[in-house]
């Protein structure tokens, strides 16, 4: 039996006995004919990154049969109102049938699907993020011979009434269990509902960020996936924010993905971790186990473009809150091993060359697993006000022109931006003078994409009317001394978390 089906939590595997991946039209009409699904929705994220849905009732499989096979209209001007005009504002939308899944949130049985756009003429539809990623991801596998290949650590902040009893030490939230970790029990349900999606999860834990305020408790949670293909890992986190969002509606909690709530306070990040595959292995470690000259390269990349990687990865003011030294969040362009304090971190990987599951477990045999598939890279500056479509379609150009530029140039681009200690540190001052820094505000970041625009609309990734819409938009905050600002009025960052509480 295929390992990768067995105990898989998503509902139509585990009857039809296939991978998401291949689903077709008669697999889901199969398993909604012989379960006794009565409703479908098609959902989809507007230009606003919100899950939209569409529901149908099934009258009768002749129906079924159409909006699966043809799909339906809907009005573009309101989902993409800076790319649709109200004069011609149809698109289609047309299910994917590899994204099927039971909907764990419906009281009457429903199968859900993520879609895709269409305009007019048929041809996908330039405005949406998820075809531009499309787009990036096939031009990376174009150019390089390789898949790309990602997943995301969702950071995000659980809020309700303090109860005082085994209260949690503030900022020290990390790893803690019950009873002092008072969300352990609704973070346990939120995987448990993003499995059953046909999210890949690695693990849950709670995360550093506790505190109190006004009588309530603000405990810090994350969830991190496993990686894939990029695209699915952008499927997973749209669907992942959407189950933790009803499940606490449902709770009768509060959840908020915002990357800065107060100052002084830990932020929540959207870390992205990439590596790139082919035939099915990764790439990222040589045959002794160090990082090798592809990782290297692409690295190179990454850090050449951040600056403007922000205008994707971070897109609301308080996103620039929480991009500040000693917070555990990166403000300057570098990368290294384990370094918490860099842009890009290289994780430890399984490299020692030591069995330690049989270290730990004297009755086990000593065997020779593959361990390298599990060396990853991450991005450290993103968070949940990106578009997780557009931030990883830019990690796919930015890796891409590193491993296209000149293997020279790219070398010594990586071993310029190396750190390999604290750069926050005070004997790191000179060393940090010479690093480049990230923007501090909305507006920067828009100078920084503006900058190098050609980067990502080259090979027809990005449309250059999306890249408008993206700098019309930061530079819509007005947000270039807010920083100052907010020294002067105490208020005005309550103001501000309170208008991007539910961002993304």
């Amino acid at each position: 039996m295929d390992k990768t089906l067995q105990l898989n939590q998503n509902a139509l595997v585990a009857y039809l006995q296939k991978p998401q991946s291949e689903f077709r039209r008669d697999d889901i009409i199969r398993y909604i004919e012989e379960t006794g699904v009565r409703m479908v929705n098609f959902m989809y994220p507007a230009e606003d990154g919100r899950l939209k849905t569409l529901n149908f009732a099934i009258g009768n499989r002749a129906y079924l049969e159409t909006f699966l096979t043809e799909g339906e209209r809907v009005d573009g001007s309101s989902l993409f109102p800076s790319f649709v005009d109200a004069s011609g504002s149809d698109l289609y939308v047309v299910p994917r049938y590899r994204t099927a899944f039971l909907d764990p949130f419906a009281e009457i049985p429903t199968v859900g699907m993520l879609c895709s756009f269409f305009d007019r003429h048929g041809q996908p539809f330039d405005g949406a993020p998820a075809e531009t990623l499309r787009r990036a991801a096939e031009a990376f596998r174009h150019s390089t011979g390789m898949e790309f290949e990602a997943m995301g650590e969702l950071e995000y902040y659980v809020i309700d009434t303090n109860d005082e009893a085994f209260p949690a030490t503030e900022q020290r939230g990390y790893h803690e269990s019950a009873p002092f970790a008072k969300f352990s029990s609704f973070r346990q349900h939120c995987m448990d509902y993003i499995a059953r999606l046909g999210g890949e999860i690695k693990y849950g834990h709670s995360e550093v960020g506790t505190f109190y305020r006004e009588g309530d408790i603000y405990e810090q949670n994350e969830i991190e996936f496993l990686p894939c293909p990029v695209e699915s890992a952008a499927d997973q986190l749209l669907l992942a924010k959407w189950a933790i969002r009803n499940l606490a509606w449902e709770y009768g909690l509060n959840v908020t993905f915002a990357p800065k709530i107060i100052v002084g306070e830990a932020g929540s990040g959207l870390h992205i971790h990439m590596r790139m595959t082919r035939d099915g292995q990764n790439q990222l470690l040589d045959a002794d186990g160090k990082l090798s000259t592809i990782a290297r390269r692409a690295i190179a990349g990454v850090l050449q473009y951040a600056p403007a990687l922000t205008a994707f990865g971070n897109k609301n003011p308080t996103s620039y809150f929480r991009l500040v030294p000693h917070q555990e969040a990166p403000t300057n362009v570098c990368w290294g091993d384990s370094n918490r304090s860099a842009l890009v971190r290289v994780p430890l990987g399984w490299t020692t060359g030591r069995d330690l599951c049989a270290a730990a477990n004297p009755l086990e045999p000593v065997s020779n697993r593959n361990t390298q598939q599990k060396q990853t890279f991450e991005l450290r500056s993103a968070d949940c006000s990106a578009d997780v479509y557009q931030l990883m379609a830019g990690l796919c150009v930015a890796a891409r022109k590193g491993l296209e530029m000149p293997e020279a140039d790219a070398l010594r681009i990586a071993e310029e931006k190396y750190v390999s200690v604290n750069i926050h540190a005070a004997e790191n001052a000179e060393r940090l003078a010479q690093l480049d820094t990230l923007p501090t505000c909305c507006a920067e970041s828009a100078d920084r994409l503006e900058e190098v625009r050609a980067a990502f609309e080259a090979e027809g990734v990005f449309r250059p009317k999306m890249i408008d819409g993206v700098l019309r938009a930061l530079r819509a905050h007005n947000d270039r001394n807010l920083h100052t600002e907010a020294d002067k009025d105490p208020q005005l960052m309550q103001r501000l978390v309170d208008q991007y509480f539910h961002c993304g």
